[in-house]
């Protein structure tokens, strides 16, 4: 197995440390949420450049590096969504989203078509991790703001630049693949 799918792997199981750090109580027990989750959204900065600059590009990784993001990030906008810090109605839409997005690319496959993620999607994905780590460092599960409601406010409009993201990259991959639903 090489480097790019061990960080692949290794993002997946960093999950459940983060969970549950992140659902405990206290600003220590948060700032190891944090540093667990920021080490994994790392990895995936990581796996991407490594395997292609190597040209270890592997169909596992192919199939794994997407599913351990949104795997990543589900948690996280779960866990966020469950403390108060994110509005359930912008998590289901993220979810949803995402959801979408992998039921089209299943029947894509079907058609003999992998269709491969694009610049809107990436850039959604790393808005999603960006904002993610805005909510749980400047709205806290309990006390005043770190930085106060200008750093609330700073994390809720990243919040809802990457649901716009979200929802412009969802519409535009089924827009441009609509082919491959068109005998739906």
């Amino acid at each position: 197995m090489n480097l790019p799918n061990k960080l692949t792997i290794l993002r997946v199981c960093l999950i459940p440390f983060f969970v549950v750090f992140a659902k405990m109580g206290g600003a220590a027990m948060q700032a190891v949420a944090v540093g667990i989750y920021v080490l994994a959204c790392v990895t995936d900065a990581l796996d991407g450049r490594i395997a292609r600059s190597r040209n270890l590009v592997t169909n596992f990784g192919k199939f794994m590096d997407p599913i351990a993001d949104k795997l990543l990030v589900m948690s996280a906008m779960i866990v966020l969504a469950a403390q108060g810090r994110m509005p359930d109605w912008v998590c289901i839409l993220m979810l949803g989203r995402e959801f979408l997005v992998s039921g089209f690319r299943l029947v894509a496959v079907e058609n003999g078509v992998v269709i491969a993620a694009g610049p809107l999607g990436k850039l959604k994905t790393v808005f999603q991790m960006v904002s993610t780590i805005a909510l749980m460092l400047l709205v806290p599960v309990e006390g005043a703001p770190l930085l106060g409601e200008a750093g609330k406010t700073v994390a809720q409009v990243l919040m809802y630049i990457a649901l716009a993201l979200t929802v412009i990259s969802g519409a535009d991959y089924i827009i441009r693949n609509r082919e491959c639903i068109k005998d739906m």
